[in-house]
């Protein structure tokens, strides 16, 4: 069965509640979103990786038909990127390190800025 997730931005409100799958296995990450119809405003993925890495934390948009806001996070939980990605584009890779990607509706683009602190509740 899925966990789901609630994250709480330190710095800033967020416009409404988040509902994030939180992705820890290679199946889910695997998966993501990938031949899945739009996620809503308040849904979201959190792909969760062993450690800081760009490499690690890169993300493909291949068969993913609709745009997403990724916030990279580090391991001290800090925002380190932040991009609107286009459906059907091959590669993503953060500009620093991260351990966590959070996919989000492109709507959700004010909710993190780079240097925003976040809290997961319920991971």
């Amino acid at each position: 069965m899925p966990k789901f997730i609630s994250i709480e931005n330190k710095n800033r409100k967020i416009d409404g509640e988040l509902r994030i799958k939180f992705c820890d296995t290679f199946l889910t990450q695997l998966r993501g979103l990938t031949l899945r119809a739009p996620i809503s405003r308040d849904e979201g993925l959190l792909l969760v990786g062993t450690r800081d890495s760009r490499l690690d934390s890169s993300i493909h948009m291949l068969f993913v038909s609709f745009d997403l806001t990724v916030v990279w996070i580090n391991a001290d939980m800090k925002v380190v990127d932040k991009i609107l990605a286009k459906s059907w584009r091959p590669a993503y890779f953060s500009k620093e390190a991260a351990k966590f990607v959070l996919e989000i509706h492109p709507s959700r683009w004010d909710d993190f800025q780079i240097g925003d602190v976040v809290q997961f509740i319920d991971a």
